[in-house]
Formats: structure tokens, sequence, C-alpha cells
């Protein structure tokens, strides 16, 4: 019950930032608002190390660096299929990627869910899709935010995958490996490119709110991977969409469908599922 409860919270946390992430990347460049946005959830994970230590091994921080290098990858992309697409269709495409990756990986791995949690992990898959679709039909659905959206969900699979294997020990050590790795890949793809690091002005504090928010978020999955087992926990973190469509239909005023609201709905019915097994 820990692991599910972290977990859950760890999705609503994660699809908030992800909205915020959208925002900030409709206002300034995409690398700029990742290596800003982690440089900010960088100052939060420093701040939360007296409070969950651990040892600082060299595995700790190689499974951590691992874990940035794939996560900064799929945030990029992640970050640039929202400037390009609806938030409303990059998000849950995401998701659905980085929830079949950590399961197939899982099941292979020698997890064996209970066949009430494996209900939930399918109703979870289907929640996914369900608000993958797009209002008014699939017209929406340019290729390029798909392979964007697929491809930062194969990056976020494997940053869920590598922190899961770093050292039970390693308290919040891996997450900051992964935070030197992710920020170094950023700032080395916006030099390769003669990108500029500053956020537009107006952008700071959005773009500082999701790098909090995300480290957050990780910091909770950590914690629910060190506890739970890693097909339960990533299928639960991945139902983050449900909150980032919420906010883009409060807040933006993006229409939702009913078969979203079904979805979100699933969602729910996954968690406790999940949550009762």
């Amino acid at each position: 019950m820990t692991a599910v409860a972290l977990a859950t919270a760890c999705a609503v946390i994660f699809g908030t930032a992800d909205f915020f992430g959208g925002l900030a990347t409709r206002r300034s460049r995409v690398l700029a608002v990742v290596v800003c946005s982690q440089l900010g959830g960088m100052v939060l994970v420093l701040a939360l190390m007296p409070f969950l230590p651990g040892i600082a091994s060299s595995g700790a921080l190689l499974w951590g660096m691992a874990s940035g290098v794939a996560g900064g990858l799929g945030i990029v992309l992640f970050y640039r299929g929202l400037a390009m697409g609806k938030m409303s269709v990059v998000a849950p495409i995401t998701a659905t990627t980085a929830m079949a990756v950590p399961v197939l990986f899982g099941l292979l791995a020698g997890e064996r869910p209970s066949v009430l949690a494996l209900s939930g992990v399918a109703l979870g898959l289907l929640a996914v899709m369900l608000v993958s679709r797009e209002p008014g039909g699939s017209g929406g659905l340019t290729l390029g935010p798909v392979l964007n959206a697929l491809a930062s969900g194969a990056g976020f699979g494997g940053f869920f995958i590598l922190l899961k294997l770093a050292p039970a020990d390693a308290g919040l050590w891996p997450l900051v490996g992964a935070r030197i790795a992710s920020i170094a890949l950023a700032a080395a793809l916006a030099v390769a490119t003669r990108r500029s690091m500053r956020p537009a002005a107006g952008s700071w504090r959005v773009t500082i709110a999701a790098g909090v928010l995300d480290m957050a978020a990780n910091v909770l999955f950590l914690l629910a991977a060190q506890r739970g087992m890693l097909i339960l926990v990533t299928v639960l973190v991945s139902l983050y969409p449900a909150s980032t469509l919420l906010l883009a239909r409060y807040v933006l005023g993006e229409r939702l469908s009913s078969t979203q609201i079904a979805g979100v709905g699933c969602a729910l019915g996954a968690i406790a599922l999940i949550a009762a097994s």
C-alpha cells in the first residue's frame, strides 16, 4: 500500500509537471526549458538529501547517470513534441510507451503480480489508450509529434528501469547522478546546435515550477520502486496524463471527448484494482 500511495501521488505530480513544462515550451526554447527546469530539480534534490540519506556508491551514481541520459533524451523529445502538437495528445502517447517498456522488462525479470493486479495493469493500459484519443477524430495526429512522443516514452521507460536497478540503500544519490547527466546532455545539445539556454522573458517561473515538480515526482517514484514491483509502480505512475488532461481542460480550455473522460475513469479503476491486490 505504501508503494501504491507513493506511485499514485507521483502520477499526479508528474502530470502537473508536464502541464507546466508544456506551458514553458510554448513560451520559450525547448533546450532552455530543459536545462533550467533540470537545474531547479537539482536544487530540490540537494535540499532533500539530509532528510533521505543514502550510501553514495559508484553503483548508485552510475545507474543514476544512465537513467539521466535516458530521461534527458526523453524529456527533450517530450517537450519538443508538446511544442509541436496538442498537449492532450502528446502526453498520453508518451505515457503508453513509458508504461509498456518497464512492464515488459519486469515480466522478463521474473516479476509476477497477482491476477487482480494484472487486471489493474490491463485497465491502466486501456486508460492510457482512451485518453490518447483526440476529440473529433485522429485528424490532429500528425507524424512529427507522434514520433517524438513514442521516442520520449521509450526514454522515460528506460529511466524507470535504470532507477529501479540502482542499489536499494542509495537514498537519493541515483537522482543526483541522473540530474548531472541530464543537465550535461541538454547543455551539450544546446551548445552543439547553437541554441540559447536562457529562457524567454516571462517563462522563468513556469520553467522552474516544471523542474521542481518533476524532481518531486522522481523522488516519489524512486521511493515507490524501492518498495514495490516495477510493473505495478510504473503502471500507476504512467497514469499521469489524467491530471495533465484535466489541467489542460480547466486551465487552457482544451476540449475532452467522452472517450477521454472514460479513460480517466479507467485510470481510477486501475489504481483501485492495484491497491486492492
